[in-house]
């Protein structure tokens, strides 16, 4: 089957809702959507119903904590290495192994659940599997979608990818808290197994020859296929710069989700159904940022996107942060994820559109465990929330973000580079070319 990756590159595409769904023509990548939504859907009903459970099970908001720290630590060790493992062997049939280890996994809770001899400690072991098993997958499922759609396809596949994954996000949780409300809490855990088992067979649909292998047969060490991948980034001073450039919201931004029960409680007195709609209301944002990007298209000033909507972020968390309203509080919490959407949409887009083939698995990996250093930003800002009041912390993360995106952008002529690097690389190298290892990008300036 032909695919984007063996035609010459147009160009950027034009916006509006053609360019934006162009991908879609690919039968295998409907059917990796597809999965993905499926899959994204279960895993977030699941980790409402786990928390649920674990509550439920020792009545302690401490194991609460734990149950994400179990997925956490081990999805932060192990993303590395599931790079190297998406580029040695066959993407497809990776995935459908790990979904696989999952279902299993899950269904020995259920079993448990189900005969009443469920203890905390299965939970505890069920999320650490969950946090070993997502970061082996995801690189693939990233890769995977490159393999199929190629450079033209990477600004539809990622719109329509953001866009799926943000919408899981909302109704994942809001349908698990539903059906606990009407279903016994041993058949709401069956029914993300289930969206877990239907997830892998949209996967089997996808051909054999759609996760291709990239990496030679003659294999070098694990170890060294790792060092390989963080070699290239480092020499890849756009790409290095683009992934320093995400670290920043990732760290001081994002972990403002952590105190939204604070805020809900204790600034504005909203109780658990104000606390639902400030998830709402951030899952929203996220979709319309990728609809607002796909209606744009495909834009030659990346970099110039990615900052303001970095600087947008920062400002209107801050307004967030600050509000005496809890209906003004909603209208910023949208915003601010519409810009935070446009930019991580933007910034992958271009990261997918500059790696060479050879070496993408490893580096999505490299990009899924900077996510994993989320949990890190909360430790700070937690601590600032007890000083000092939730309201204060946030502010205080959003100005200090704000302020190293603008010190960045100046000290990186490596950042200020990625537009030109961008377009250059679209002639210096065909789609689906990869560059040696360890090059940097066309004309790629040294400072990152």
């Amino acid at each position: 089957m032909a695919n984007y990756s063996e035609r010459e590159y147009q160009g950027p595409a034009s916006g509006g809702w053609r360019a934006a769904t162009a991908s879609l023509q690919h039968r295998d990548f409907r059917w990796v959507f597809v999965s993905n939504i499926i899959f994204f859907l279960g895993m977030n009903g699941q980790f409402v119903v786990r928390s649920y459970l674990a509550f439920k099970l020792t009545d302690s908001a401490a194991a609460l904590g734990l149950i994400n720290l179990v997925v956490a630590v081990p999805m932060l060790l192990v993303s590395p290495f599931g790079g190297v493992i998406s580029d040695r062997v066959n993407r497809r049939r990776l995935v459908l192994a790990g979904q696989l280890v999952l279902i299993v996994s899950e269904l020995v809770i259920f079993a448990l659940l189900a005969a009443d001899a469920l203890h905390f400690w299965h939970l505890v072991a069920a999320g650490c599997m969950m946090g070993i098993v997502f970061p082996i997958m995801m690189p693939a499922r990233q890769a995977i979608v490159m393999d199929i759609v190629g450079r033209e396809g990477v600004h539809s596949s990622m719109v329509l990818s953001m866009g799926g994954m943000n919408a899981a996000r909302i109704a994942g949780p809001a349908a698990a808290g539903y059906a606990l409300s009407l279903l016994a809490v041993e058949w709401v855990y069956l029914c993300s197994v289930v969206l877990y088992a239907v997830a892998m067979l949209a996967m089997a649909r996808v051909s054999l020859a759609a996760g291709r292998t990239v990496l030679p047969k003659i294999a070098k060490s694990v170890l060294a296929d790792l060092k390989e991948g963080v070699r290239y980034v480092w020499d890849d001073h756009p790409v290095r710069a683009l992934m320093l450039l995400s670290m920043l919201p990732i760290i001081f931004a994002m972990p403002f989700q952590m105190l939204l029960v604070v805020f809900a409680e204790d600034v504005w007195d909203v109780g658990a159904g104000g606390l639902g709609l400030l998830n709402a209301f951030a899952g929203i944002g996220g979709i319309l940022g990728s609809l607002i990007v796909a209606f744009r298209g495909e834009r030659r000033n990346k970099v110039a996107t990615m900052t303001r909507s970095l600087l947008a972020f920062g400002a209107l968390l801050l307004f967030f942060a600050v509000s005496p309203w809890f209906a003004a509080a909603l209208l910023f919490v949208l915003l601010a994820d519409i810009a935070a959407n446009i930019f991580q949409t933007t910034n992958g887009t271009t990261i997918q559109m500059l790696v060479p083939d050879h070496v993408r698995g490893r580096v999505m990996s490299l990009t899924m465990m900077m996510f994993g250093l989320t949990p890190l930003g909360t430790v700070p800002i937690g601590i600032a929330a007890e000083a000092f009041g939730a309201p204060a912390a946030v502010a205080g993360a959003s100005i200090v973000m704000v302020a190293l995106v603008v010190v960045f952008y100046y000290a990186s002529a490596a950042l200020r580079s990625v537009d030109a690097v961008s377009a250059a690389s679209r002639t210096a190298r065909p789609p689906g070319i990869a560059l040696g290892v360890g090059a940097a990008s066309p004309k790629a300036p040294a400072s990152a």
